[in-house]
């Protein structure tokens, strides 16, 4: 499907057809009628004005897509890695990072971040957000540590709801389908004089992978119930105040993976994670004049992810000896215990090492090979407070300013990964100039200085030159800087294991605490990335065409890539990764019920550490048709393919078919998507298989 050469010169030759005679007049043609995107800069701009590259699933793409959660409606940006560790682990990137840990990329729900500070990572699964109640998304592929601080080193996904005064009425869906799709969405929107409200009720279920490369069944379902309210008043004719009400429950079943260092006990397969969360946010908007605005914006939320499973191993594991042997000497105490079954040991000339292997010795000897079994409790809890100040101004016709402070704090609580817990503050000014400096020329700077407790302080810059040829075609050439703070696992991690109620009483215990202990370096610097940008955005009227092309070289520098496990994690900056290739998509409305879409990336991704570049397919894209037939029928087809994502291919069409019906004043939609994979791999690692190749669900949807 895909060509094994890079696509500079079909681009070029693809723009200077779109271009050439039939379009030429359209250069010169202009409305007021500009589109307007607000991710790129905290500014309002047309897509052709921004310094970077910007995508919009709009609410038409949401819904024709079919896509039941947020990873999969992002197969439809270009450049984005979408990669699963399990059913209920899917994991995002831009252009590509570690297989298990997507670390490098802001998300945000109506500017509240839902990025986890303290394990470095989204949970895609978890955000508590319905589809139904997106109108659209914004992603800006690219660094936007400017605007969004630590955290936005690749790229931001903005997620926008719905206005509660677009959501009046009642709205109700249900769907079904194979591999145990069960969801729901249940919503009720109203107003009064001077406010509306909208509240929605969500679940989504499912079973996930069928078996793994054994055959054996896969442990990896999810359900989730979602419950959020929105609300809009109005205070005065220049005042509003916005607020929303998140709440989540569901549960995510783990394949059990514990492998014990001493045997090859087993005690069940049960290491499911209970997930809560919480979030709130208040945000009061005053226009001063029509030149200059200000928002305040509060917000507070918690993450709680309960997991307790029965682990068993051989009494020594918990021999005291033995982890002050680990403290001491983690290679040698490892050897030691790989062995202790066949008895050949490890010397050593250490006098302290020598004494506890001795002691270890004699353990093993009188019941130490013996099994106990207990309760490992892996919980977590999160909490996050966040307060921003945002200031925006006209300070002359050509020349705006966009200012603010933002204050965060974060707490991490786990007495597995932290002994305790662990806090951060955060503090950050951020401000962007833009300045038209005629007609066709916008220059655009920006600066980000950002101080944390843990990390300490970081200041990036972004330049930004556009050439504007009509207010709706734009050349662009870009250099930014971005940077990511080591989070509180990478730096601050003090890894244990207790194991409560054990089967047996040994070495005076009744809680053990396993051997095995991991401490962070506590001193780890900043991730940083230089970017360079050269690209095009244009919307063809006459075509009703839009397009957006883009080549780009990314440096990334001080990389933390080592995986988050309990075996001698040492977490450092010693890696570095650099990206470059090109991007295009292509919108067209070809007629009144015809619409097209294409996304192409091609990435050439490098690291030192070959983990880095295991989700970086070189070729990957979508294609998608909409169409209106007419009497309340609507298709939408959907390819969607990458050549090599964790070296496996990765190519699926998916197909929605609609119809819609007035029924006494309500309006009724049935609806069937059929998924059909092309290929026949697993799905980003080798336990991700399914039984069938081809998936069926169906919806209806009442709204009245």
């Amino acid at each position: 499907m895909f060509p094994g050469t890079p696509p500079y010169p079909r681009l070029l030759l693809l723009t200077a057809l779109l271009g050439g005679p039939a379009v030429a007049d359209d250069l010169f043609i202009d409305n007021q009628d500009l589109p307007q995107v607000l991710t790129a800069t905290r500014l309002k701009q047309s897509p052709a004005a921004v310094p970077g590259s910007m995508t919009v699933l709009d609410s038409e793409l949401i819904r024709a897509s079919g896509a039941r959660d947020i990873p999969e409606l992002l197969r439809l940006v270009p450049g984005m890695m979408i990669g699963y560790g399990a059913g209920n682990q899917p994991t995002v990137n831009y252009h590509g990072s570690n297989v298990n840990d997507a670390r490098r990329m802001q998300v945000l729900i109506d500017g509240r971040s839902v990025y986890r500070a303290g394990l470095a990572t989204v949970d895609w699964s978890d955000i508590p957000v319905a589809l139904e109640d997106i109108e659209r998304i914004e992603v800006f592929r690219g660094p936007n540590t400017v605007s969004y601080g630590a955290n936005a080193l690749m790229a931001v996904v903005n997620i926008l709801t719905r206005n509660p005064a677009d959501s009046h009425g009642t709205r109700l869906k249900l769907t079904r389908g194979q591999d145990g799709i069960n969801d729901y969405y249940a919503s009720q929107g109203f107003g009064w004089e001077g406010g509306d409200l909208r509240l929605s009720l969500s679940g989504q279920q499912d079973d996930g992978f069928d078996e793994d490369q054994f055959g054996h069944d896969y442990r990896d379902s999810r359900r989730a119930n979602r419950i959020n309210i929105n609300a809009v008043h109005s205070l005065a004719a220049n005042q509003t105040l916005e607020w929303q009400l998140a709440a989540k429950e569901g549960s995510n079943q783990r394949p059990y993976t514990y492998k014990p260092v001493f045997g090859s006990y087993r005690a069940g397969d049960n290491a499911d994670v209970n997930a809560k969360d919480y979030a709130g946010s208040l945000r009061w908007n005053i226009d001063l004049n029509p030149e200059h605005s200000l928002y305040i914006q509060g917000s507070a939320q918690h993450f709680e992810r309960q997991q307790v499973w029965r682990a068993c191993d051989a009494a020594i594991a918990f021999s005291p000896e033995l982890t002050r042997m680990w403290r001491l000497d983690p290679n040698f105490t490892e050897k030691v215990a790989r062995n202790l079954y066949t008895g050949k040991l490890p010397s050593t000339s250490d006098p302290q090492l020598s004494a506890l292997l001795g002691q270890v010795r004699d353990q093993w000897a009188n019941g130490g090979s013996n099994t106990i079994c207990g309760d490992v409790d892996q919980s977590t809890r999160e909490t996050r407070y966040d307060l921003e100040i945002q200031d925006t101004l006209s300070l002359t016709d050509s020349l705006r300013l966009v200012s603010g402070v933002n204050y965060r704090y974060d707490k991490a609580d786990s007495q597995t990964y932290f002994n305790g817990s662990v806090d951060d503050q955060t503090w950050r000014l951020f401000g962007q100039l833009e300045w038209r400096a005629d007609e066709h020329w916008i220059l655009q700077g920006g600066a980000m200085f950002e101080h944390t407790q843990l990390a300490g302080s970081s200041l990036t810059p972004r330049v930004a030159v556009n050439y504007l040829i009509t207010p709706r075609h734009g050349l662009r050439a870009v250099y930014s800087e971005a940077i990511r703070s080591p989070d509180m696992f990478e730096n601050n991690v003090n890894w244990s294991y207790t194991v409560r109620n054990l089967s047996a009483n040994r070495y005076g215990l009744q809680n053990g605490e396993y051997f095995v202990k991991t401490r962070g370096p506590g001193n780890l610097d900043q991730e940083r990335m230089r970017s360079r940008e050269l690209g095009y955005n244009g919307y063809f009227s006459d075509l009703d065409l839009s397009m957006d092309v883009k080549l780009f070289y990314d440096e990334i520098t001080g990389m933390i890539s080592e995986p988050l496990q309990n075996n001698q994690f040492i977490a450092s900056n010693a890696n570095k990764a650099r990206f470059s290739g090109s991007e295009a998509q292509f919108d067209w409305r070809v007629s009144a019920r015809d619409r097209l879409r294409l996304t192409y990336a091609y990435v050439d991704a490098w690291a030192s550490n070959p983990a880095d570049r295991r989700l970086s397919a070189h070729n990957s894209g979508s294609a998608g048709w909409l169409r209106e037939w007419g009497q309340g029928w609507s298709s939408a087809l959907f390819y969607y393919g990458d050549d090599a994502l964790n070296q496996y291919r990765y190519e699926r069409v998916d197909l929605r078919l609609a119809k819609r019906f007035k029924v006494q004043g309500s309006q009724l939609e049935l609806a069937a998507l059929w998924q059909q994979r092309l290929d026949d791999e697993p799905v980003t690692v080798p336990q991700n298989r399914y039984d069938s190749r081809h998936r069926l669900s169906v919806s209806a949807e009442l709204e009245f």
